[in-house]
């Protein structure tokens, strides 16, 4: 399956059965190896773009008790702070303690959500800049998802340049779709500014398929390619500021190229020019 599918449900929340409890409301599966999903929100919960929480299902019981533990992972709160759903976005890895179970939820299931967030790719770990950098691979782009539909990333900068590399074309679907949907939902351009949106680059490349533009940011960055592309200046710890989250990989080379401009790593305790999520979903 490549094309896209959706499953929706309008049925009420099933009351809890699980711990920390909440009911999936929709599904979309974008590709063989990518879905998204939209679960209930606790009333309680309160979070800042771009961060993440735990979420999960129970384990399979043990051989010899019986007892069940809560398989939990990582996520990336995709959805923006003022939503009424959390939405993840996620891979699919078949033999995956996690992954190859959720990938299967339908609406009306339910899943665990530790309502306590957490995260470094927020406003408050950066100083004030002009311009705001937003480096995604695969499923990284998630919390990016949750900051271009918050207003404050838009009052906050004057340029935001947000650039999502996957292998092949399909991949990118998710991001596309979304950033079409800032710059055309009536709702949302009321929200953040049909001024503001102005602001906003988007810049898919691919690393397996060809693609208007092909080849992984790192060297896009590395041979000044991705400023030709977009008629911009270097990056300077002056006027720039970037949030990174990918790959392993990808983290540690953008972090030396990053420094290699003069940027300094912050954190919510100590802002400074540039943040990484260090949290990963298996």
């Amino acid at each position: 399956m490549n094309d896209m599918t959706a499953h929706q449900t309008s049925t009420a929340p099933a009351a809890p059965v699980l711990p920390d409890a909440q009911t999936v409301t929709s599904v979309t599966h974008w590709t063989d190896f990518l879905f998204s999903f939209r679960v209930t929100r606790p009333a309680s919960l309160r979070f800042r773009s771009g961060e993440f929480v735990m979420i999960g299902l129970m384990g399979e019981p043990h051989p010899e008790t019986g007892k069940q533990k809560p398989l939990l992972r990582a996520y990336s709160i995709a959805s923006p702070s003022w939503d009424d759903e959390l939405e993840f976005y996620s891979i699919k890895v078949q033999d995956g303690p996690l992954t190859s179970r959720l990938q299967h939820i339908q609406p009306g299931d339910q899943i665990i959500l530790r309502p306590k967030p957490v995260g470094t790719l927020v406003h408050d770990a950066l100083l004030p800049g002009k311009r705001l950098w937003l480096f995604a691979t695969g499923t990284g782009f998630a919390p990016f998802a949750s900051l271009l539909r918050d207003p404050e990333t838009f009052e906050t900068y004057d340029q935001i340049i947000v650039t999502h590399t996957t292998r092949e074309v399909a991949e990118l679907e998710y991001s596309r779709k979304l950033i079409e949907e800032i710059r055309t939902d009536e709702m949302l351009g009321e929200l953040l500014g049909e001024d503001n949106l102005a602001k906003l680059t988007y810049y898919p490349t691919t690393t397996r398929e060809t693609s208007p533009t092909v080849g992984r940011i790192t060297d896009r960055l590395r041979d000044g390619s991705l400023f030709a592309d977009l008629g911009v200046d270097s990056i300077s710890p002056a006027t720039d500021r970037a949030m990174v989250c990918g790959s392993i990989g990808l983290n540690t080379d953008l972090k030396e190229i990053l420094e290699g401009y003069g940027l300094e790593e912050g954190a919510n305790s100590e802002p400074k020019h540039y943040v990484v999520e260090k949290a990963f979903v298996g």
